[in-house]
């Protein structure tokens, strides 16, 4: 399913209109109406902020065969999914005797995003 729809469809879930939902992301209704028109795709930042709000992970949000990281990858360059990327591998390495399966390395994504909103929340 392509990231614009997964979007539409959690916020429909969760009972949400489009302008609650751009106020929770602290974003204009017009830029929100892009990225769930597909006219737009958002920033990383934004990406972990929407994962947040909704319990999810990143990846379940944009499926690697999804045109959409094509397109994040174009705006955000690489360096925000490799930099993501290195740091579950180095999480990874913590662990003696093997990697972490595709499963682990989703909840430690979600536990460092859920680390970093506290953090954030506490020293605002």
């Amino acid at each position: 399913m392509p990231f614009n729809e997964r979007l539409k469809e959690l916020r429909l879930r969760n009972n949400l209109s489009q302008e609650k939902l751009a106020r929770k992301l602290d974003i204009t209704r017009r830029t929100y109406i892009y990225y769930e028109t597909g006219q737009r795709y958002p920033s990383i930042d934004l990406l972990t902020r929407i994962a947040t709000i909704f319990k999810v992970s990143i990846s379940f949000l944009m499926d690697e065969q999804n045109e959409s990281i094509t397109t994040i990858q174009a705006q955000e360059g690489k360096f925000g999914n490799l930099r993501a990327e290195q740091l579950v591998e180095e999480i990874s390495s913590l662990f003696v005797g093997g990697e972490l399966s595709e499963t682990d390395k989703d909840a430690v994504m979600e536990a460092l995003q859920e680390a970093y909103w506290e953090a954030k929340k506490k020293n605002k």
